[in-house]
């Protein structure tokens, strides 16, 4: 604790605690992209289910080489060869056809000559048996275990699920969030500005972007006005979501109303303020089923919150199996000055592999966050780091 303030990380042990991981459904390989296995991947086949040819050729007895052989037959992919082969015969065969089950070995087509149905040996030929094909199981196994519960579906494992005999696959269901954007100051993204009081209402729309990777299904209501009974009456509309995110109005002002219309729709608080810098006046509440995040109203610490908290709240929601942000380490390029009371995460960017802050650290300055390709994580207390220290980070450019 600082000054009443909770620290970062029982914050994220707290909300965490709060989540329950969403129900299991079984569907389609493709509406499960994007989803988490809710169950391990077990193989219903092995692959590839008989010996295959990797290459074009003809499959023969090693014990025959260096030939010359008489081609009886061919073995093509979903057209196997069903005959019986003898001394000196070869099969020809396709990459990915099953190999005959007297041939042990597959002479590439590079390395052959053939006249009529003779086959001669121009080439080196086969170093061994087995050569050139691709056994039974090799890919996998009956039975074997292809992907962990917790595991996020993406392309590459739909198409190993397809191949391990699937046609569906357990994951969890979508997680619902609800964003709220507060404040009589905000406009419609690309609606022309009443006056100079008025500003665009980017932080919906950036927690919805961040969002799109994740299983979420998104409401986001209108804008709505610095009024108690409106903020109250949509708090308790979206009481059914899993998560209610808002930004704006967490603090503390006059206009801050965050905190007295959850209560008065029914909700209740958990905490509030944590003690790191972006974006100390976090709110964490219910209200009916739902989870209620209130996010600050200043754009980079509505970013950085969200990526810390709202994030590894829908992944906990969603199953995963890693929530929290990958922290990687670089040294530092310049000077970072020492650090106060709250743990920090200072925009920097990335250059030749060292780190080198932003000119800009205000809360409100997007184009600092745009142009940032990580945000260094500075311990409270911390003290002043020289160049070429080591520093924690998190990589800004990989995800949100």
């Amino acid at each position: 604790m600082a000054g009443g303030l909770i620290a970062l990380a029982e914050a994220q042990k707290r909300l965490l605690a709060l989540a329950t991981t969403k129900p299991a459904n079984s569907v389609g390989l493709l509406e499960a992209n994007g989803h988490i296995l809710a169950e391990p991947l077990v193989a219903w086949r092995s692959q590839p289910a008989a010996d295959l040819s990797a290459m074009d050729g003809y499959a023969v007895r090693a014990v025959d080489l260096p030939g010359p052989w008489t081609v009886i037959g061919e073995s093509a992919a979903g057209r196997p060869f069903d005959g019986a082969m003898g001394a000196g015969e070869a099969i020809r065969i396709s990459t990915g056809a099953i190999v005959p089950a007297d041939a042990d070995a597959v002479v590439v087509q590079e390395d052959t000559g053939i006249d009529g149905a003779t086959l001669t040996l121009t080439g080196d030929g086969p170093a061994r048996p087995g050569a050139h094909i691709r056994r039974a199981g090799h890919d996998f196994a009956e039975g074997a275990l292809l992907a962990a519960a917790g595991t996020r579906v993406d392309a590459r494992l739909i198409a190993l699920a397809a191949m391990a005999g699937h046609g569906t696959l357990s994951v969890h269901a979508p997680v619902r969030v609800t964003i709220l954007s507060t404040g009589d100051e905000l406009v419609a993204p690309g609606t022309p500005l009443p006056s100079p009081a008025h500003i665009p209402a980017s932080n919906g729309i950036m927690l919805s972007a961040m969002l799109q990777g994740l299983p979420v299904d998104i409401t986001m209501p209108p804008l709505l006005p610095d009024r108690l009974d409106i903020i109250a009456a949509a708090l308790a509309d979206h009481r059914d979501a899993d998560i209610i995110v808002t930004t704006g109005g967490a603090s503390v002002g006059d206009h801050d109303l965050i905190q007295p219309a959850l209560l008065q729709s029914g909700g209740t608080l958990d905490f509030w303020r944590i003690a790191m810098r972006p974006g100390k006046p976090v709110m964490v509440g219910r209200m009916g089923d739902a989870i209620v995040l209130g996010l600050p109203g200043n754009p980079v610490s509505c970013y950085v919150t969200a990526l810390l908290l709202l994030l590894p709240l829908v992944r906990t929601f969603a199953g995963y199996q890693y929530v929290l942000p990958d922290i990687s380490q670089a040294r530092a390029g310049t000077t970072f000055p020492a650090n106060g009371t709250r743990q920090d995460f200072m925009r920097a960017q990335i250059d030749g592999g060292r780190l080198f802050p932003v000119s800009s650290q205000d809360s409100g300055a997007l184009s600092s966050l745009h142009a940032a390709d990580a945000l260094v994580v500075r311990a409270a207390h911390q003290p002043e780091a020289a160049p070429g220290d080591l520093l924690d980070y998190i990589a800004l450019r990989s995800g949100a």
